[in-house]
């Protein structure tokens, strides 16, 4: 399906709908859409073989504001419909938008279930810890003792870590972003939309009206640089204004260390393998929280293996290449049969 970026030459103007964008000012989302028509165009693929599909939520007003196909769906549903889309239509790039409510709370079961399947969609998760289209409830993700109209004494329920649920459902590939970083933002859907399989992108999200500078601990200017590892796949896990910082393991927990200091050098740092198997690095990375540690951005794991819909359309071709039946005669006349004067 891939085609010449060049041969099309298309740009992020192209996939712009005349749609004005209704967020409010100051709203994140406005830098994930600029991020996504950023990357479509560099995939090669025609407008028309784009399918957007959302569920409910701020977040889920998007396919209006794509020039593409899109389908605005049901609360935490977009899941089941995206994943039709993509059976019904295995040639499309299918894009799930959704957010930290609509996917883990109401949408948990189908969210997981796409995962483990493996089925080859674009889903990007919006968290910005608050259920903000309907004015400031405590979401999945919020932190314990988030005070909110729903848990004005604060939350006592712990959060959910979206990376720890792909993980636990088999996730092949799981990356995060900040909106605030567009270029980065917009290398990160590339890559999510090349892997073949489920790709999850979780994007911290600032909702400027409900819950404001939630994500403000990684974002400071003063901070950010001690609390955000970009990763990159075969490259140290490195960190910090001078990148002098990085992780090594120490038994099976991960440590921070700096160079230079206790006989440290650069040969003692992680080298990130977003490819492995075994995702328990995968999970400890995903796992890692500010300011004990720096949180853990770009692809973290994206491991290759076949997707739902190409295992069911081999299945299909392994049936129709054994099978005796060949047209609706040979199924009519199959087996006993009768005449009926």
């Amino acid at each position: 399906m891939t085609l010449n970026t060049k041969t099309l030459n298309l740009s992020a103007k192209e996939f712009k709908s005349d749609q004005e964008v209704k967020w409010c000012p100051g709203c994140g989302d406005y830098a994930i859409l600029v991020a996504v028509q950023k990357a479509m165009p560099e995939l090669g693929i025609p407008r028309e073989n784009y399918a957007v599909i959302s569920g409910i939520g701020c977040s889920s007003r998007f396919p209006y504001y794509m020039n593409t196909y899109g389908f605005h769906s049901i609360h935490g549903r977009a899941a089941a419909i995206a994943t039709g889309v993509k059976l019904a239509k295995p040639e499309l790039s299918v894009w799930q938008i959704t957010g930290d409510g609509d996917a883990l709370a109401i949408g948990g079961n189908h969210f997981i279930h796409e995962i483990r399947r493996n089925v080859d969609i674009n889903i990007l998760l919006f968290n910005n810890e608050i259920y903000g289209l309907t004015k400031g409830q405590f979401s999945p993700t919020s932190k314990t003792g988030a005070k909110t109209k729903t848990s004005p004494h604060g939350t006592v329920e712990r959060p959910f870590h979206p990376g720890q649920l792909v993980m636990g459902a088999n996730g092949t590939f799981f990356a995060r972003a900040l909106d605030t970083n567009i270029k980065h933002t917009t290398e990160v859907m590339i890559q999510a939309a090349q892997h073949k399989g489920a790709s999850v992108v979780e994007i911290l999200q600032n909702c400027v009206i409900y819950n404001d500078k939630t994500h403000a601990a990684i974002t400071d200017r003063e901070h950010k640089d001690d609390r955000q590892l970009l990763l990159e796949h075969g490259k140290p896990m490195l960190f910090g204004k001078k990148k002098e910082k990085g992780l090594r393991l120490r038994g099976l927990e991960l440590e921070i260390v700096e160079i230079g200091r206790d006989g440290v050098t650069l040969d003692d740092i992680l080298v990130h393998d977003a490819k492995t198997a075994n995702p328990a690095l995968h999970w400890m990375l995903a796992s890692m929280e500010a300011p004990e540690f720096p949180v853990a951005f770009g692809v973290i794991r994206a491991y290759e293996t076949p997707s739902f819909e190409d295992n069911v359309a081999h299945q299909i071709a392994e049936q129709q290449e054994s099978s005796p039946i060949r047209c609706m005669d040979d199924l009519l006349f199959s087996g006993t049969t009768w005449a009926v004067n």
